[in-house]
């Protein structure tokens, strides 16, 4: 590696060059989130004399990480330090121009994750022709709790504010401000789903792909503040003085009450519908940063000018059920029982375990919610959107019995199979190459503003199946059970 050094009105920075790729990592965005300001919106970036190392991840948002099993599945680093508000940038040649540029928004449940996860690592992207900027937001409590005095979605503050510093600084990388294209998975695409209904973001990104993402995570005013209020009860001071650690143990408890107790009363029927039971900190309908439910809003045609990408992986939920044995382990009796307590009409079961010979309970279970909580809600988008292509991750690992789970087509987009961290998701199994550089280059050609299928219609209803030996577009894929959902 060498040293490879771009000036930006806030300073030189010093990157370093792999072969054809330059990477400059931890570039704050932002000011440095200290004291008070841990609950306001992000400040201006800050600024330096000499040349800045930015050979280096910088800091992660403060969270607790993942706990077991998925501590063992998820690959998820921890940096210390107060400028967690940074991007990175990989890019083939900070002399060129007009470079599409991909921006991507990592996922984990609102609460965890960051921008320095080694599958993200851009590298391929940039060595084939694409400037690929990631970032890190704050998280949890501190970035979407809707505490008084603050405002609300720091969180999406934070990603605005990285994709302004992108509109105004990517050419000095080689990249075009006026070809980008945002993407992100899971918490990632539910972001980007709500960047495209905001009407803070107009003109800073240009295309989007959300991969098992949902347009319907989004709370009330007033029910956010239920949520807050019980979280800044759980403190022995006021949120804005409180240390970080106090911070998090105060929302970890929260969300372990939350993820049992399904009280409306307690935390509001429009965060639980869109927490789907899980997530407690989301975006917050607050009238500024978002003022209708992304899916209202694309459908009344807030993002009509940006064509999507938009799919689920065939097996989602199996990452939160698998591991745990709860596939196999599940009794027949208690399946309607766990569809009832999410709304879920027990009888769609019949349809599900007719296609599905052999299936357990359990199985049953991860494939009714994987629609619940993803397929359908992204069908949904695609329906709302002016021009939408769905697709569907199909290929299967073998490890834990996972299959096509959550967050498994992420290594593959970013043609990062053999990365650190990659075997904690896929076991021993060889993921196929020419899956990875199809799916790779499909993005890459989409934020060229390439068309890269058919698009999504009601006639048609066309979803791009990427697997092996080969990808395929199927017409309706699940049609029976799709319709259990009373789409149109």
């Amino acid at each position: 590696m060498h040293p490879s050094v771009v000036a930006l009105p806030q300073g030189k920075v010093r990157g370093s060059s792999t072969g054809s790729v330059h990477a400059f990592l931890g570039i704050p965005y932002a000011a440095a989130p200290l004291g008070a300001s841990l609950f306001q919106a992000p400040g201006p970036a800050p600024s330096w004399d000499d040349e800045r190392d930015a050979t280096h991840f910088g800091p992660t948002a403060p969270q607790l990480g993942y706990q077991e099993p998925l501590r063992s599945i998820l690959h998820n680093p921890a940096i210390d330090g107060p400028e967690f508000l940074n991007l990175n940038v990989w890019t083939p040649d900070p002399g060129a121009s007009g470079l599409p540029v991909l921006v991507w928004i990592h996922g984990g449940a609102y609460r965890l994750g960051s921008s320095a996860v080694s599958v993200y690592n851009g590298h391929a992207f940039a060595r084939d022709g694409v400037v690929l900027v990631s970032m890190n937001y704050r998280l949890g409590a501190i970035g979407f709790a809707a505490l008084d005095g603050s405002p609300a979605n720091r969180g999406l503050l934070d990603q605005i504010a990285a994709l302004q510093w992108v509109r105004d600084n990517i050419a000095a990388f080689g990249g075009d401000p006026g070809q980008v294209t945002l993407f992100g998975e899971s918490a990632g695409g539910m972001s980007v789903a709500t960047l495209l209904a905001s009407p803070l973001t107009e003109g800073l990104f240009h295309r989007a792909i959300i991969q098992s993402g949902n347009g319907t995570i989004a709370s009330t005013l007033d029910d956010a503040r239920l949520v807050a209020a019980d979280f800044a009860g759980r403190l022995d001071t006021t949120p804005e003085t409180a240390e970080i650690p106090a911070l998090l143990a105060a929302e970890q408890n929260l969300i372990a009450d939350f993820s049992v107790d399904q009280n409306p009363s307690r935390w509001g029927r429009s965060t639980l519908a869109a927490g789907l039971g899980l997530m407690a900190f989301h975006p917050t309908i607050d009238g500024h940063t978002l003022t209708h439910l992304p899916v209202d809003a694309i459908a009344a045609g807030a993002a009509d000018h940006i064509p999507l990408i938009i799919g689920t992986t065939a097996d989602e939920f199996r990452l939160y059920s698998a591991p745990t044995g709860l596939t196999t382990a599940l009794p027949a009796d208690a399946l309607p029982n766990v569809l009832a307590s999410r709304g879920i009409d027990p009888a769609l079961a019949d349809t599900y375990a007719a296609n599905r010979p052999g299936a357990t309970p359990g199985d049953l279970m991860a494939a009714i919610l994987t629609d619940f909580a993803f397929r359908i809600p992204t069908l949904h988008l695609a329906e709302a959107a002016a021009t939408a292509y769905v697709y569907e991750f199909a290929w299967p690992t073998s490890h834990l019995d996972l299959r096509a789970c959550h967050a498994i087509e992420i290594a593959f987009v970013f043609d990062t199979l053999t990365a650190e961290g990659t075997s904690m998701l896929l076991g021993r199994d060889i993921p196929p190459q020419t899956l990875a550089s199809e799916i790779h280059h499909t993005w890459i050609d989409f934020a060229a503003g390439r068309t890269p299928w058919t698009p999504y219609d009601l006639d048609t209803r066309s979803v791009m199946t990427f697997n092996t030996p080969r990808s395929q577009l199927v017409s309706d894929p699940r049609a029976d059970e799709r319709e259990l959902w009373h789409t149109p």
